[in-house]
């Protein structure tokens, strides 16, 4: 009885969950015509995700790539010629190495920034003030991170991407002994830009999911200081698995439906 009553208490919880957040999802559409009104926040947003997560992109991005070249390599030895390592470098870290990495490690960041600030704002009821002097904290605080994350990361991937080619090619010249025109020729060699535009396309879902559930998570935030950290941490596991969940359903809609072979 104990098991079909925690499983009753978990089945509600989930479906209290997604309940809130498709609330909170429709209250963003609702107030999506006032998003001009905030263009000053929104550029502030954009700075603080954009350009404060460029230095944990650029490293996370450089080893990344040196990574995929020498495991390529590695793979490579005895059955395919070396000449093909630019080529599946290129490939995984555009179709989802440079997309899906790169959302979830500024989504570590951007989530947990965003759950601490609206949760604090929410447990010293600063929201609740807000509402007091007729300022709508959803268009406030929730559509200026919004809008800002969902634009800014596809920056980011572009970003991570050449940087993770860069470092690919140069650990496939200095720990390989590939040249950087043959990895350059490999690389060009299968490229589609299909594949670039289809794992971009991805990062603006994911953009979305990251500030969405730290706005989200924020705004329920209870119990003081406590509650911010369960709130911080739900937002981060909850941005990760839904970005890897999504990867799959969009993966499958963009390369088998939109970009699907002839």
């Amino acid at each position: 009885m104990k098991i079909f009553a925690m499983l009753g208490r978990f089945f509600l919880g989930f479906i209290e969950e997604i309940g809130g957040m498709f609330l909170l999802l429709w209250r963003v559409i609702q107030l999506a015509p006032r998003l001009f009104r905030n263009i000053g926040n929104i550029l502030i947003q954009m700075e603080k995700i954009g350009i404060g997560s460029i230095p944990l992109v650029l490293i996370t991005s450089v080893f990344v790539g040196a990574v995929a070249s020498v495991q390529a390599a590695y793979q490579f030895q005895g059955y395919i010629p070396l000449r093909f390592l630019g080529a599946v470098v290129g490939k995984s870290v555009t179709l989802e190495v440079g997309p899906v990495l790169t959302a979830l490690v500024v989504g570590g960041r951007v989530s947990a920034a965003i759950a601490a600030e609206v949760g604090t704002m929410k447990v010293t009821e600063q929201i609740d003030a807000m509402e007091m002097i007729a300022i709508d904290p959803v268009e406030y605080l929730v559509l200026p991170r919004l809008v800002a994350a969902t634009l800014m990361l596809p920056v980011l991937t572009v970003f991570a991407d050449f940087l993770a080619l860069v470092g690919g090619m140069v650990v496939a010249r200095l720990a390989v002994g590939v040249s950087f025109s043959t990895f350059e020729d490999g690389l060009t060699m299968f490229f589609r830009y299909q594949d670039l535009v289809g794992g971009l396309l991805k990062t603006f879902v994911f953009g979305f999911i990251i500030a969405f559930m730290g706005c989200y998570n924020g705004f329920r935030t209870k119990g003081g200081a406590e509650g911010v950290g369960m709130s911080t941490m739900k937002a981060v596991v909850s941005s990760c698995l839904l970005i890897l969940i999504t990867n799959y359903l969009l993966a499958f809609l963009i390369f088998s439906v939109i970009f699907a072979p002839d």
